[in-house]
């Protein structure tokens, strides 16, 4: 019972970060920047502490008495994943849903794996993977299987991509291509699926402040919460001094105020971006807490992001009009990162306690 809550924790974590992005379609005569701050200030600063009171009520009195390496290494984490939120959303905005996210996920899949255990082949530390264990071992070399299948599949994907864009600029009317830019698009969702990965770092490095609120007598399901309220200071440390960069660069600080956009409706669906992205991480924290293991957790919430938004891709009809080489290509693509998320998830299980 505990693994299937788990799933289905996880499932509706996915569902929430595969499905953000929607609600920024419809912001209307707005810069990038604008909707993405305005999202990120609900993602990143408004709603953690709210779910962090609702659930672990006086949860700022175990930040104030975390030491400060802690909350240093746990920040500096979320600067850098940040870094990979920003990319991300670029990302997404270049390539489009299906095939933005499943770049970028694959990536992060990729770097998620194999970092970690490098670190910690030069490194040590007691009861971490490290990367000699990958190479001998069973279930180290199912992980390596599954890395290879991801990045079959983010080969896959950039080539289908490929194709769409010969066929955009080839046919007039063919899918809309106002924004979508295949170089760009790699660029950007390489490096964010690279630095998304720093996000479970973070969970790690911050994983006392969890510990202190359990111990606290604070409910298990939601020990989490505490630490993405550290950590997500970090993203929005980085996302705010870049968008007030290109605010100020495209001299679109009067997105805002200007009346000649719906600023209501541009307000509510920015936040409310905001607020359905960081539900992925409160259910993702909630799974992690029934299935008891971070790296098939992580894994098994990429895998259903991937589904997810590549549902989002098809009805939004981001393929509409392309080749049927360049739909089975990208639906090969997809299926190998599904796939390589689910192999990596399996050799993860064998791996002793």
């Amino acid at each position: 019972m505990q693994a299937i809550l788990g799933v289905l924790f996880h499932f509706i974590g996915g569902f929430a970060s595969g499905s953000f992005y929607v609600p920024f379609k419809k912001v209307r005569n707005w810069s990038w920047e604008s909707y993405w701050i305005v999202g990120g200030l609900f993602s990143w600063l408004i709603v953690p502490p709210l779910a962090a009171a609702f659930t672990l009520p006086g949860f700022s009195s175990i930040i104030s008495s975390t030491p400060s390496d802690t909350l240093g290494w746990t920040f500096m984490f979320g600067i850098l994943w940040g870094i990979g939120g920003l990319t991300y959303g670029l990302g997404v905005r270049y390539l489009g849903m299906s095939l933005g996210n499943s770049v970028v996920l694959g990536f992060c899949s990729v770097f998620g794996a194999l970092v970690p255990s490098v670190y910690y082949h030069f490194f040590p530390a007691p009861g971490k993977t490290t990367f000699g264990e990958l190479l001998t071992t069973t279930w180290g070399q199912i992980i390596l299987l599954g890395v290879l299948l991801c990045l079959l599949g983010i080969y896959l994907c950039g080539k289908a991509g490929m194709i769409k864009e010969k066929e955009i600029t080839a046919n007039g009317d063919g899918p809309k291509s106002d924004e979508f830019n295949l170089t760009k698009g790699l660029v950007v969702a390489t490096v964010s699926g690279v630095l998304s990965a720093c996000f479970n770092f973070g969970i790690e490095a911050g994983k006392p402040m969890a510990d202190a609120a359990v111990a606290a007598g604070k409910n298990p399901l939601f020990q989490n919460n505490v630490t993405y309220v550290v950590l997500l200071w970090g993203g929005l440390t980085t996302n705010l001094l870049w968008c007030l960069f290109l605010n100020t660069k495209n001299k679109s600080f009067g997105d805002y105020v200007n009346g000649k956009s719906p600023l209501g409706r541009n307000y509510f669906f920015s936040a409310l971006a905001g607020t359905v992205w960081f539900l992925q991480f409160f259910f993702y924290g909630m799974g992690e807490s029934k299935l008891g293991n971070g790296a098939s957790s992580w894994i098994l919430h990429m895998a259903f992001i991937i589904l997810i938004a590549n549902l989002w891709g098809i009805w939004l009809k981001e393929w509409e009009g392309v080749s049927k080489k360049a739909r089975w290509t990208v639906i090969a693509g997809i299926s190998s990162i599904i796939l390589s998320v689910l192999v990596v998830g399996y050799g993860s299980s064998l791996k002793p306690d």
